[in-house]
């Protein structure tokens, strides 16, 4: 879909992302942690997620939609339930932060639920369910826009009036079972690399804002807009809008139509199991190797082409892209060497 420009050692992506941060007047330490985020989404192929989102990141800390150095401001709390404001905080961070507060809480009482309002861009998803998992920690999470973005229109319509509301739900095990998808055919921000980089979007993504079949993804943008189409039609757009339903109405947060004025930004909803407490670690650990094992070793169309499962295309991406460096399409690139220079931050050779 892309045309690659340029492809750089991850370790020199991770210190240029947070050369760039830092020069934007991010905490050296936070600055690292948001970089390390975003470079494992590239990693993982999850260009959406990863660093072209400095582009949009460093633009909102410009006009304050992003806050640095903010804390995860606790709102209510039980034993099993924590209510945030992340003050418009980095996700990254934010998300961090959520975990450490309920992954005690479900060690001890086998289930804690917490959300974030007013939260910045979270990131890829998996890997919040991946760091419970190594936790030994099951998980589910999602996400809404606050009412404000919307990209998907309902079956039979136009006009997009809910985001791509993706949901996430992890399993420990080795290695952890982790699966995240959006609630739409894709996720707004592959509209928005495809964009950027010039290129076209496979048939089934996008319709016009007449209803339309398109491969342009700046009709995406356009105004008015075009729609991304929901995951599985009536299905997928039905559990998008019960997603947008619980995480802006049980975080305190916005579901569309936002009000006038209302800010984008991430509300968040996460579940965390502890196995221990319900059939048990061994039983669990049992089930889920069984079932996986299960799955890979089902009769094929084609006995050469092994069996997917989720996390499998990530595992194999990041072996080799740790390998061979990380691609960055043109349009990517270009646009974070021209901000390099604005910030005067030395760009890594690709």
């Amino acid at each position: 879909m892309t045309t690659e420009a340029a492809t750089i050692d991850a370790r020199l992506l991770r210190k240029f992302s947070a050369d760039l941060f830092a020069a934007a007047g991010v905490p050296v330490s936070d600055a690292a942690l948001v970089a390390e985020s975003l470079v494992d989404a590239n990693l993982c192929g999850h260009e959406s997620h990863g660093v072209v989102r400095i582009l949009e990141y460093v633009t909102l800390l410009g006009e304050g939609g992003l806050q640095t150095d903010v804390e995860l401001r606790v709102e209510s709390e039980t034993p099993a339930l924590v209510v945030c404001d992340g003050q418009f905080g980095f996700g990254q961070i934010q998300m961090r932060r959520l975990i450490d507060k309920l992954a005690p809480k479900a060690e001890a009482l086998g289930l804690a639920c917490g959300t974030i309002r007013n939260c910045g861009h979270v990131g890829r998803l998996a890997e919040w369910c991946e760091r419970l998992a190594e936790r030994g920690l099951a998980s589910l999470l999602t996400v809404n826009d606050n009412g404000v973005l919307k990209c998907v229109a309902p079956p039979g319509g136009t006009a997009p009036v809910i985001s791509t509301n993706p949901l996430a739900v992890g399993a420990p095990g080795t290695p952890p079972l982790v699966v995240d998808a959006s609630t739409s055919v894709v996720a707004n921000g592959k509209i928005r690399v495809a964009q950027i980089a010039g290129a076209k979007v496979p048939d089934g993504w996008l319709i016009d804002s007449n209803g339309n079949p398109t491969n342009d993804p700046n009709d995406r943008f356009a105004v008015p807009p075009g729609s991304i189409l929901p995951m599985g039609g009536y299905k997928g757009f039905g559990l998008g809008l019960l997603l947008d339903a619980l995480v802006g109405g049980l975080s305190g947060g916005e579901c569309p139509p936002a009000p006038a004025g209302t800010v984008e930004c991430n509300n968040t909803l996460l579940v965390v199991f502890e196995p221990r407490h319900f059939g048990g670690v061994e039983h669990f650990s049992g089930q889920l190797s069984g079932l996986v094992e299960f799955a890979r070793n089902s009769r094929r169309i084609d006995p050469e082409t092994a069996i997917r499962l989720p996390g499998d295309r990530s595992t194999r991406l990041r072996d080799s892209r740790l390998e061979k460096g990380i691609p960055l399409d043109t349009g990517t690139w270009s646009r974070l060497c021209e901000l390099a220079t604005q910030m005067s931050v030395s760009v890594p050779a690709g």
